[in-house]
């Protein structure tokens, strides 16, 4: 992370930033810095939304002086903290089928969901045109060809039309694969919520997995499949100043250690074996003030199945 003086890390109001390549990965950055005596944005939208993400904030209402004051002095304290590995480990090679990587340039930049043959779920602010992206399943270590893989070119890349990237409400995307996968031993897709059925309540116990930084302020990501268990964290509004709306939910852990990351984005949050979560923004990585936030997919079940059964997609 690019910072002058003593800075703390917190999520861009648009994720999607120019491609940093270093010697062993490339991805794009998600994140920006506090300092204390400016305030620099290190990663450009790909709406070119250039603001400040804190001046914005002020600008728009969302979060009065005094409380941004609040929110520096508690991100400077846990900045000794900061170095600690976030939490979790690498999976069983191919363990979890329904993991995909989002690539550009051959280099993964976001996580999605396999949900159907030829449709792949994401955040919708990991969207980039999809003649630019590719998809892969089946894909363990990112470093080396395993022989298992397959890649995709992206035929629609659809963003859910009440999207706001400013708030990142609505953060969810769908994205059709040029040509149905081969569901197999070890590539299937996951499970949907059941409308049915209650949400995770409280407290309980999700998976997250994705390919991101292992280190807060890290330039590498992961060059394996990680997966950490977090809890879902309820009132998650008193954390962000009443940030999020109806259709996120928060996970983390109330120690702290334990989150996703830089390189995240887009990847699943599946609880009892249900896909609940889509990685979204947060501020920081395992800060326990501040739980990662994920897109509630539950919510979106209803546009996911008339996007995938309309005969015109």
């Amino acid at each position: 992370m690019f910072r002058q003086g003593q800075a703390v890390s917190c999520h861009c109001l648009v994720h999607v930033g120019e491609t940093i390549h270093t010697n062993k990965s490339s991805y794009l950055w998600d994140r920006c810095s506090y300092t204390i005596k400016a305030i620099e944005k290190v990663s450009q939208g790909h709406r070119r939304w250039r603001t400040p993400v804190i001046a914005d904030l002020l600008r728009t209402n969302q979060l009065n002086h005094v409380e941004f004051a609040l929110l520096l002095f508690i991100s400077i304290i846990q900045g000794s903290e900061l170095q600690r590995i976030i939490g979790g480990q690498e999976v069983e090679p191919y363990s979890i089928k329904y993991q995909a990587s989002i690539q550009y340039n051959s280099y993964h930049y976001c996580g999605g969901t396999l949900i159907s043959a030829q449709w792949v779920v994401s955040a919708a602010h990991c969207w980039k045109p999809n003649y630019l992206i590719k998809v892969v399943l089946a894909e363990h270590d990112l470093s080396k060809k395993e022989g298992v893989e397959q890649v995709f070119n992206v035929s629609k890349a659809l963003v859910h039309y009440l999207y706001n990237y400013r708030t990142f409400d609505g953060d969810i995307m769908l994205l059709k694969l040029e040509r149905p996968a081969n569901l197999n031993a070890y590539v299937q897709p996951a499970v949907m919520p059941n409308l049915d059925s209650a949400a995770p309540a409280g407290f309980s116990t999700c998976t997250v997995s994705g390919w991101g930084v292992t280190q807060v302020y890290s330039y590498y990501l992961s060059p394996v499949l990680r997966a950490v268990d977090v809890q879902i964290i309820p009132y998650c509004w008193y954390y962000y100043l009443y940030r999020v709306t109806d259709n996120m939910v928060c996970a983390g852990s109330l120690a702290g250690g334990k989150d996703s990351c830089q390189g995240d984005s887009g990847s699943p949050l599946v609880c009892n074996g249900s896909f609940e979560g889509i990685v979204s923004w947060g501020i920081g990585c395992a800060n326990p003030y501040f739980p990662g936030v994920y897109t509630k997919v539950r919510n979106y079940v209803r546009w996911i199945n008339w996007i995938i059964n309309d005969t015109t997609s």
